[in-house]
């Protein structure tokens, strides 16, 4: 891939779905790269779904060579279970960023609807529409892939 910016992964973490998203910055603008879902197969464990997590975030990794990873930090969860299994795949995206030596950066669910949309209490499909406004998409993404570009528009706006 010829990169003249700066890469910026997004991460919106997930035990069932987490979304990525890769967009460029050059100068004051923004280029969409590649979005998706890691999708573990439902009937594995836990354990497992956390080691597949992190080794598919290590090949996203490998395949697009971010310069920068932007995580969605941890936010009230419905119930403790729910906390403890979302710590845990970001546990698992903190580890691949550590081993591939990139620099990592946290935003709160609140910060990133404010920053994408212009309030905290967006709905999903008002990220959807504003990812496909802000980075020129003709189809908006997956719920979970668009939050992970908003993650990374949160990053690239604050630098």
């Amino acid at each position: 891939m010829d990169r003249t910016g700066y890469t910026i992964l997004g991460i919106d973490p997930g035990s069932i779905k987490t979304g990525f998203g890769l967009i460029e910055v050059v100068a004051n603008s923004y280029k969409h790269i590649e979005n998706g879902l890691i999708v573990p197969p439902k009937d594995m464990v836990f354990k497992d779904r956390i080691g597949f997590i992190f080794s598919e975030v290590c090949e996203v990794i490998k395949e697009f060579h971010p310069d920068v990873i932007a995580l969605e930090d941890i936010f009230i969860a419905k119930n403790a279970q729910s906390a403890l299994k979302l710590g845990h795949v970001r546990g698992a995206v903190m580890s691949a960023a550590v081993i591939h030596g990139l620099p990592l950066f946290e935003y709160t669910p609140t910060h990133v609807k404010q920053s994408v949309v212009g309030h905290g209490r967006a709905e999903k499909y008002q990220i959807q529409a504003m990812i496909c406004t802000l980075l020129g998409l003709k189809e908006p993404p997956y719920e979970d892939a668009a939050d992970a570009l908003a993650i990374a528009l949160t990053h690239a706006f604050s630098m």
